[in-house]
């Protein structure tokens, strides 16, 4: 039998030497014609190599950028970066794009200079292109707007700074639904000309798809008009190339094989499927110009196996000659867009929410993971806070900075990162990041308060004496500052900073271990305060998370909460004090505690808002006139998360909301209350179960309630993933009509079941009606108004007439099959064992009449983004008070922003220019009073220094206004192209007053004449 083989295989040896040898065919080098070109009267494809990489996602960050843990997932940013630029300079012809700068950066700063020269070749030939240029891609329905400008800020200030370029698109491929403010805000306003993204409603693409209106002109803001317009386009399918066209080692694509020699050549195969390819996505798009994502999540480790194979697409394609195939990139693309004067479709609102199958909403990430997410709003506006007073200090290249906070706040927008999706691992390592740039930013803060607080011929000016300390974590009621016992002649010196343009006045709240404290103002006269107890609940959980993050259990002190007012100065601080008397009565500053039961009827409340609580439950009532009063019931249930089912296996997880059912929660027994009465506030504790617990104020000369909430852990020892909702249920007539924020800036009106886009099939009536809220949403009908505002990014709905929903908290016990591969289970864990996570939040509720609502929403949405920031030090007798300057304002005295002005940020930078960024808060027609042109005056806002330039830029400030305006492109859009807006008129020189249209954000890079002292002018408090 082996004799037999032999003599085959010999035979057939000879006979394959035979043909050859008679055909005279031989292997030989092919030189591929790559050269670029468009050909008008073909249809051209854009071949654009790219790698999705995400800045952390089932790795953390560093493992993707080095290659470990690879057990989970063969990723390396780094093998893709070596491999893309070795390639690039192997042919002038080839391109690549790359966005996400927290990796680029990081390989940079790590080649040599040689290196470098070459890569800035790439670069400025366009070879190399940069897209979108954040640090990360930033997640579009659970960010801030703020930390989203941030973030891009970031990648676009190094882009410009090390290679002089400013990105042209944006590339928002891989997030999950996509919101208004990122089209006109994070995409015009950059100077962007154009957006591409991925990920849309399967029945909004279907229908896309048809009508080839997967490209269109999207106006985001009714405000900015059409100037805030940009090209949008939606890929067909994904981000990766059509099947058939992956070249990453191992993918199954058959690759394009040549060499006469080889018995699978295939040219013309691969050739006439690449143009039926072609000729399928040319039938569902307008023009003839394609875009083909050449890559997708990681690739390019190897990237010759991309080149090689697509060398030889574009040299035999265009040797057919039947469509013209070209490397490219999204700008050559935009570009070829634009010269085709073709007219678009114009979209409007957002692209929310996602489903990619009809039980499968992408929904239930708007809350997943909302201790991170709260985590990152409270840095994102303590990092607001600390760049002030970095500039009002003074930068210093050496000594701690922001720039670690900074770069741990831009990584956490991404959009595995605030959105919740994120393994467990990798969720630690994005908390890791912040805490250490916290804690630099931290010692920027301490020392410029140091530093304001100083008497002017103090040598504290130039040595900052005081140690400021502040805490982190008063959020659990957990203060050693402030717990401190207070010795005979001690007392704790409170120094209250305000980073919003307006004086505020707000009670503040502090853990103390004495009941017989006081507070007194600089000038020494007593303020009214308040001392109410801490509850069980409370201290439970102080307990066990001081033990959690701290790897120590609190000092048993703290027994109490003491609250006074606070006035504070624009962009400035005042001091107060708090000592011991050593008096046990208070007097007019007692908080009165009484029990009760919802058996009882209790009404709390000293203005226009009542509590009632009732064996029905809790109720807000409002007169809104002597014939109008309003009621708000608040309740408390949760959703089943499904399972899936036999059909359907789709489950609920974190990132898909499916809700198989809705449970009540109702309070186990008769529910006991404590009720607090006092000059400032009164509150009502309650605690509905062993795991959800609420304390419910409302403040003096206030209209609306705080509602503090703890909710967990959440069972699920009976193995049912829970979704925890809140309900305010009125008898308002809202026609299925409700009102939620973009990224918290334009308010966008929903409708229950509907899309303006297409006729909605409704399979998931919970879940498809679910939106992201980061600033709030609000009801109105003819008579009343009632709005609510959040403290962190959450799930919200209205699925019934006079009804708002909130989702708070989630646990679950499936994965949704995602790609995270993970349950999202979170616990915190103790020396006694780990257990469910516990929530403590707050949202507000006001109630108003038709249209006047909208002030309160602005103006305390930015009290809730910016708190008060308080920093602690000891003193004895008063010689801290009577050697400080206790009262501060960086503002010319008696000036503050007007109330429909947020100064967003206020920065110096490396090379000594300072960026400040003014948006008006208000949109078109949304306020009588506010939604009107309104103005700034810069001297004012710094008039102890000598302004010697003022430079309008892009949002990100990496061009001038000016030159962005001149460059941008206007497209032709079908039917009427939306209203023209007037915006603010540029800068007099002399007059340097800023003018601020509804809705506008207005960048400016400042110079400074550098022998003027920039210190903020102590002033007293009005």
């Amino acid at each position: 039998m082996a004799v037999k083989c032999f003599i085959s295989f010999s035979l057939y040896l000879l006979l394959a030497a035979t043909v050859i040898g008679i055909g005279g065919v031989y292997s030989e080098y092919i030189e591929y014609n790559t050269k670029p070109r468009i050909v008008p009267e073909k249809i051209n494809v854009h071949l654009v190599p790219h790698s999705h990489d995400d800045v952390g996602w089932l790795k953390t960050v560093d493992q993707y950028y080095v290659g470990a843990n690879n057990s989970i997932r063969g990723a390396c940013v780094q093998n893709v970066l070596d491999s893309v630029i070795a390639s690039l300079l192997d042919d002038e012809n080839r391109k690549f794009i790359y966005v996400e700068m927290a990796f680029f950066q990081r390989w940079w700063r790590q080649q040599s200079n040689a290196k470098k020269v070459k890569v800035k070749k790439l670069v400025d030939s366009g070879q190399l292109e940069f897209i979108n240029g954040g640090m990360c891609m930033h997640d579009e329905a659970t960010p801030h707007y703020i930390d989203m400008i941030d973030q891009t800020t970031l990648g676009h200030q190094f882009i410009k700074s090390e290679f002089g370029q400013v990105p042209r698109v944006g590339w928002q491929i891989d997030p999950f639904g996509h919101s208004a403010v990122q089209a006109y805000l994070l995409g015009a306003e950059f100077g962007f000309d154009s957006l591409f993204f991925a990920r849309i409603d399967y029945q909004d693409r279907a229908k896309r798809l048809r009508e080839k209106t997967l490209e269109v002109i999207w106006q985001g803001s009714k405000s900015l008009g059409s100037s805030s317009q940009i090209f949008t386009g939606v890929f067909p399918k994904h981000y990766d190339p059509p099947e058939g066209f992956v070249f990453e080692i191992n993918d199954v694509s058959p690759p394009i094989q040549d060499d006469p020699l080889l018995f699978d050549y295939n040219v013309q195969e691969r050739v006439n499927d690449f143009v039926a390819a072609a000729l399928a996505q040319v039938n569902v798009t307008r023009t003839n110009h394609i875009m083909w994502l050449m890559g997708t999540d990681f690739r390019y480790q190897y990237a010759y196996s991309w080149y090689r194979q697509m060398d030889k697409l574009i040299h035999y394609v265009n040797k057919d000659g039947r469509v013209n195939v070209l490397y490219s990139t999204p700008s050559i693309y935009t570009d070829a867009k634009y010269a085709a004067n073709e007219s678009w479709p114009l979209k409007t609102e957002d692209f929310f929410p996602y489903a990619d199958k009809p039980n499968a909403y992408w929904t239930g990430y708007f809350t997943s993971r909302p201790a991170f997410k709260k985590y990152v709003r409270d840095l994102s506006g303590y990092y607001l806070a600390a760049r002030q007073l970095e500039f009002l200090r003074g930068r210093h290249s050496s000594g701690p900075t922001t720039d670690l906070l900074a770069d741990a706040l831009a990584i956490a927008q991404h959009h595995d990162a605030v959105s919740g999706t994120q393994r467990q691992h990798v969720a630690a390592d994005y908390a890791l990041r912040l805490s250490i740039g916290y804690l630099q930013a931290e010692k920027v803060v301490a020392s410029s308060l140091s530093f304001l607080s100083a008497a002017k011929s103090s040598t504290e000016k130039k040595n900052p004496g005081t140690k400021f300390q502040q805490c982190p974590l008063l959020n659990i009621s957990y203060c050693p500052a402030s717990e401190a016992r207070l010795s005979s002649g001690k007392s704790l010196v409170v120094v209250v900073y305000n980073s919003i343009g307006w004086k505020r006045e707000e009670v503040v709240r502090v853990p103390v271990s004495s009941e017989n404290v006081i507070v007194k103002d600089s000038s020494g006269k007593e303020v009214v305060s308040q001392l109410l107890p801490l509850s069980d609940i409370t201290l439970r959980i102080r307990n066990e998370y001081v033990k959690a993050y701290l790897g120590k259990s609190p000092r048993d002190t703290a027994k109490h909460v003491l609250a006074f007012t606070a006035s504070v100065p624009p962009l400035g601080f005042t001091t107060y004090v708090i000592s011991d008397t050593g008096r046990t009565a208070r007097g007019p500053s007692s908080s009165y505690v009484t029990s009760g039961s919802t058996n009882q009827n209790v009404e709390v409340g000293q203005g226009n808002l009542k509590l009632l609580y009732s064996e029905e439950g809790m109720k807000m009532s409002r007169f809104l006139s002597t014939s109008n009063e309003v009621t708000a019931e608040q309740s408390y249930a949760y959703y089943i998360g499904s399972n899936g089912t036999d059909k359907d296996p789709q489950a609920s997880g974190a990132y898909v909301f499916r809700p198989d059912g809705e449970r009540p929660i109702k309070s186990e027994g008769e529910a006991q209350l404590t009720i607090v009465r006092g000059p400032l506030f009164d509150e009502v504790h309650q605690e509905l179960n062993s795991w959800i617990s609420q304390i419910t104020r409302v403040y003096k000369g206030k209209d609306h309630a705080e509602i503090e909430f703890t909710v967990g852990p959440i069972p699920v020892d009976d193995d049912i993933s829970k979704e925890v909702i809140t309900k305010l249920t009125t008898t308002m007539k809202t026609n299925g009509t409700f009102y939620t924020d973009s990224n918290g800036r334009d308010f966008i009106k929903r409708v229950r079941d509907f899309r303006t886009d297409w006729d909605l099939q409704v399979y998931q009536p919970v879940a498809g009606n679910y939106y992201p809220i980061n600033l709030g949403i609000y009801m109105q009908d003819k008579t009343s108004e009632l709005s609510v505002l959040v403290d962190r990014a959450v799930g919200g709905s209205s699925l019934e007439n006079g009804q708002i929903e909130l989702m708070l908290h989630r646990r679950m016990r499936h994965d949704d099959i995602r790609g995270v591969g993970e349950v999202l289970n979170e616990t915190v864990c103790l020396p006694d064992g780990c257990k469910g996570l516990t929530i403590k939040g707050k949202f507000y509720v006001q109630i108003d009449k038709p249209g006047e609502g909208a002030k309160w929403r602005r103006t305390f949405g930015q009290q809730i983004y910016s708190p008060l920031l308080l920093a602690f030090t000891e003193q004895e007798g008063d010689n801290w008070i009577n050697s400080h300057e206790t009262t501060f304002s960086a503002f010319e005295p008696s000036y503050s922003l007007p109330e429909n002005v947020a100064l967003l940020t206020l920065q110096e930078l490396e090379n000594g220019e300072v960026l400040l960024r003014l948006a008006h808060l208000f949109e078109v027609g949304e306020d009588s009073d506010y939604s009107v042109m309104t103005k700034v005056e810069l001297k004012k806002l710094f008039h102890n220094k000598k302004i010697h330039k003022v430079k309008e830029t892009s949002l990100s400030g990496n061009q001038e206004k000016a030159e962005m305006e001149k460059r941008r492109l206007i497209w032709k859009v079908e039917g009427s192209a939306g209203e023209e807006v007037t915006r603010g008129k540029a800068v007099d020189a002399e007059d340097l007053v800023v003018e601020l249209a509804p809705m506008e954000i207005r960048t400016f890079l400042i110079k400074f004449d550098d022998h003027i002292e920039m210190v903020g002018e102590m002033r007293a408090t009005t």
